[in-house]
Parts: structure tokens; C-alpha cells; sequence
């Protein structure tokens, strides 16, 4: 499935937030065509909004009727609508109700606030702390007002109505009790099931000092203004894989980032020049015995005939991957070149791990670790999941040559 960057005005295939690309589908003729989005719960899930928000959108933009059939995953807008001016509304939709007014982060929530009678929407941001409202006047806000996104009380996990949010993290509304609230995923993420088990502690521990403490975020000027500028940094910690290790990332002028655009822009049919040249690049910079370095090699230096160039880069990767946290670098490099630049290869993932055991870049226990813990230090959790779904066959193997070696030894 092709993805691009949730903020398609960044010109950039290493930022860290990506959706799959809307595609449609024309269905019927005459007074009876309309236009199904069968991805329409894919899209939805990667911007944490429910699949009915976007698909009403398009209805208000298009001054057209929807149809939503949750249950068959059916999102339908009536009349026949071209793709190209869909993904253009998305992109609307995403500026007006996803991203925050403040940082342009998506990792937002949409709040219901009510004051009297009177109700209002807000963008929570989770990034940098900012609260910012949304246009009462479009026709999908009272949409979403009529149906807010599912709320679940800690401890219970029942849905209290409305429907149910997509994505990680997904949506929450104010609770006029003042308990917490936590919203399921619909797949029991980590995130959820966190947040639910240090909710129920809270509960056994209302009589300490902490029940007592101040938990509302500092939204003074100065504070909102930190948050922004560690959002940054972080920010420039994602474009080329992981966390620096230390933290010397400075977005574009990053030596990793640099690395990188010059790996892609220094192309040499000679493997073994190549390497050479690559290696001292990275002494240049200061990173060649940092693991991170070795994730953006991955990323950068492979094409889609990886599964044979891994063995003609053999010297320099063994040069480069020098302990555990390398090895776990260089499967992070894997899982952002095949879930990001290359899925269509991730039905390869058995034969590039296969590569790299070949020539003993990896262990056996630290790709077993990796491939049975998901994990969104370098990609999203749902490609995490597919390139870890996809290695199942190589883990398989080595599973069983270890059973043939107790064997042997027996």
C-alpha cells in the first residue's frame, strides 16, 4: 500500500507521520453512482479520527449525501467523485481538524467542550501543550458534536456511544465527573492498555501525597514555548530514523541527515568504492560508530534488489554493526526502508534477514526479540506489525535449526 506524509506540503520521505494513499472506487450508473473509499478506516486510523468525520466531510465540501456502514467497513459518498480532488479535501479536512494551529503537529485529540449551552470543539495537542479551536461554522462540526468519539471509563472498557475512533491514541472528550477517561483503539494498543492500567492505580492510591499533587499542563506563554521547542528537536530526531544517541540532531543539519542526502546523491557502481567512501563520509561527520548511522545507511543505500547488494556491502555494514544496539538500529533501518521507501518488498523481509544472518550481522536472540515485540521507535505500530507478520517464516527457521542443534547435541 503506497503512503505519503500526513502534511503533504513537506517534501520529505523521512517524516514520521504517513497515512496510506485515499483510493476510490466508482460504483453504479446514472442517479445510482456513487463513490466508495475502500480505505477510507486506513486513512482515518493514521490521523486518530473516526472513518464518519472524513467521510462527512467530503459530503459537506461536495454538497453530496454519505453513507456509512461501520460494520462491512463501507464509506460511501453519493456521485461519481474523482481521487485526485478527494485526497485534495483530505488535505483540507486534515489542516482544519487534525493539525494543531500552534506547532502544525497531528498528534492531536478533539475535545467537546461545553459551557452552558453553548459547545465548542478544540485540537488538544499532545505535542506541544497548545489548545486550539476549530471552525464552529463548518456543517461537520455539528456532525461531530451529534457524535462525539467513543468514551471509555477506566476499568470498564465499555463504549458509552457515539463512533469509534480510528487510529492510535484515538479520541477523547471532556468527563463533567472529572475521572479520568482513556479511548480504546479498537485493537487494545500498549497505548490504551497503559493508560488503563495507570488509571485503575490511581484509584488504590487516592489517600497519597499524589492524589494531592497539581496535574493540569502549564499553558503559560513561556511553558507552551518549551514544549514547542523540545517538539522540535524531536521532530528533527525522526527524519532519518531513531534518537540520536547523543542528542546532537539538528533537523536538516543533522550529521545523520546529511549522511543520508549524500549517500542517495553519491551513486558508484563499484560496491567496494562506494563503502569505502561512505564509511569515511561518516568519520567526517563524527557518526560512524553510532548506531543511528547505520539506520540511515539501510535507508539509504539499498534499492529494491536489497536481497543481493546486502552481501557486496557485507564489509562495510560488519564495520559499522559492532554490538546489540547496532544490530537493533540496523532492523530499525529495515523495517523504514521496506514499511516507507519499499513496501512492496516486505514480502522479502525473510530473505534480508536471512541476508544479514548470512554474513553474521544479527544473533539469533536479537532478532527473535525484534521480531516478537512490536515496537514504533522507527515506524508506525501498524507497519511495525506487518514487517515483524512478515518475518515469521525466518524466525520459523531458526526456531527449528535450534531444535535440530539440541538434537545433534543430545
Amino acid at each position: 500500500m503506497a503512503v505519503v506524509n500526513i502534511r503533504r506540503d513537506v517534501d520529505d520521505k523521512f517524516y514520521r507521520y504517513r497515512m496510506p494513499v485515499l483510493t476510490t472506487k466508482i460504483e453504479g450508473k446514472g442517479n445510482g453512482i456513487k463513490t466508495v473509499i475502500p480505505n477510507m478506516s486506513d486513512v482515518a486510523r493514521a490521523l486518530s479520527r473516526p472513518p464518519t468525520y472524513t467521510t462527512k466531510f467530503f459530503g459537506c465540501e461536495l454538497g453530496a449525501q454519505t453513507t456509512f456502514d461501520e460494520k462491512n467497513d463501507r464509506y460511501i459518498v453519493n456521485g461519481a467523485h474523482d481521487a485526485n480532488r478527494l485526497r485534495e479535501l483530505l488535505d483540507v479536512f486534515i489542516d482544519k481538524f487534525v493539525l494543531c494551529k500552534s506547532c502544525k503537529n497531528p498528534e492531536t485529540e478533539l475535545v467537546i467542550l461545553k459551557v452552558g449551552r453553548t459547545e465548542d470543539i478544540i485540537r488538544d495537542c499532545k505535542a506541544c501543550g497548545e489548545r486550539t479551536g476549530v471552525d464552529m461554522r463548518h456543517k461537520l462540526t455539528t456532525f461531530i458534536v451529534k457524535n462525539p468519539p467513543v468514551k471509555i471509563k477506566k476499568g470498564k472498557g465499555k463504549n458509552t456511544g457515539g463512533d469509534a475512533a480510528g487510529g492510535v491514541g484515538g479520541q477523547g472528550t471532556p468527563d463533567p465527573t472529572g475521572e479520568a477517561e482513556t479511548t480504546n483503539d479498537g485493537n487494545e494498543s500498549d497505548d490504551y492498555l497503559t493508560k488503563k492500567i495507570k488509571a485503575e492505580a490511581a484509584d488504590l492510591n487516592t489517600e497519597s501525597t499524589l492524589a494531592n499533587d497539581e496535574w493540569s499542563a502549564d499553558t503559560s506563554p513561556e511553558a507552551v514555548k518549551q514544549r514547542v521547542k523540545a517538539l522540535e528537536g524531536a521532530m528533527a530526531n525522526a527524519t532519518l530514523g531513531g534518537g540520536d544517541e547523543d542528542g546532537s540532531d539538528d533537523d536538516a543539519n543533522s550529521p545523520y541527515a546529511i549522511l543520508g542526502h549524500w549517500i542517495e546523491e553519491n551513486k558508484d557502481d563499484d560496491a567496494k568504492a562506494r563503502s569505502l567512501a561512505i564509511y569515511k563520509k561518516a568519520e567526517e561527520l563524527g557518526i560512524e560508530k553510532k548506531h543511528k548511522a547505520v539506520t540511515v545507511v539501510v535507508q539509504t543505500l539499498f534499492t529494491a534488489n536489497i536481497v543481493s547488494e546486502i552481501e557486496k556491502y557485507g564489509a562495510l555494514l560488519t564495520k559499522m554493526v559492532t554490538s546489540e544496539k547496532h544490530q537493533k538500529a540496523l532492523l530499525g533501518g529495515v523495517e523504514r526502508f521496506v514499511g516507507f521507501s519499499h513496501p512492496d518488498l516486505i514480502a522479502a523481509v525473510p530473505k534480508i534477514l536471512m541476508a544479514f544472518y548470512q554474513i553474521d550481522l544479527i544473533d539469533e536472540d536479537v532478532v527473535t526479540q525484534w521480531g516478537t515485540h512490536v515496537s514504533k521507535k522507527y515506524v508506525d505500530k501498524d507497519t511495525s506489525k506487518k514487517v515483524r507478520k512478515a518475518s515469521e517464516p525466518f524466525l520459523k527457521w531458526l526456531q527449528e535449526a535450534d531444535d535440530d542443534d539440541d538434537d545433534d547435541d543430545e
